[in-house]
Parts: structure tokens; sequence; C-alpha cells
């Protein structure tokens, strides 16, 4: 009981994932997969499957662990959950996340990145006034 209590605190501790706080997060990620042994995903290559080695330990503990840690990682990712693409590999789900949160972080700048100019808040009429706008 104590091992799955120990486990269940170490997953609380990880941060959701914000736009702000990628590295952060994926830093306790790293370090929480790694106290448990699952980080194999993020250390090694996929072992090959062949005729021979179909029943080898080392991929079943790769599988499993590429597994867990795609849970790991969804369960702290609210608003991204529809937008990743559901990949196999832990690696490239990593990486999904990230230009995920780059791009959203593009367009959020875009858009609050500054105010209005004195040209784009108001309207010059012909007659020379001018007229505020308060929503275009």
């Amino acid at each position: 009981m104590t091992s799955a209590t120990n486990v269940s605190t170490q997953i609380s501790n990880i941060p959701m994932l914000n736009g702000s706080n990628f590295k952060v997060w994926k830093d306790i990620v790293e370090i929480v997969l790694g106290c448990m042994d699952l980080d194999i995903a993020l250390r090694e290559e996929k072992p090959t499957s062949t005729l021979e080695n179909l029943s080898e330990v080392k991929i079943e503990k790769c599988e499993r662990s590429n597994r867990i840690k795609i849970m790991i990682m969804k369960r702290s990712i609210p608003e991204a959950r529809g937008s990743i693409t559901e990949d196999k590999d832990a690696k490239q789900f990593l990486k999904d996340v990230k230009k995920f949160l780059a791009r959203n972080e593009k367009a959020e700048d875009c858009l609050w990145s500054r105010s209005p100019s004195d040209a784009e808040r108001y309207i010059y009429v012909a007659d020379g006034n001018i007229v505020g706008v308060e929503a275009i």
C-alpha cells in the first residue's frame, strides 16, 4: 500500500501544464518518472522486435514505460488533451505538447502584446472630427 500511495503522491505533485510553465512541468515529469523507473521511454530508443526477441523483457518494459508516461503527462494537460495528437511514442508526444504550447503562445502574443495605437482607437471622419471606437 505504501508503494501505491507514494506513486499517487508523486503524480499529484506534477503541476497542471499551462502556457507558461512547460520547462518546469517537463523537469518535474522527468524527475517523477525517473524515480518511478519509468523514464526508459525517454532515455533509450525503443528496441525493435524481431522473431528472436519477441518475448524479451526489455521490449515489454519499454512499451509499459511509454504507455504510463503518456498517461501521466495527459493527466496534467487539461486544455490540450483533444488538441494534441494521440501518439504511441512518449518522446513524440512531448515534442507535440511543446509545439502546441509554442503555437498558442505566439497567437496570444499577437493578440495581447500591445495596446492599440491612437490611429486604431479612433476613426477620423471627413470633416476633421475624431470619433472614438469602442469595439470593432
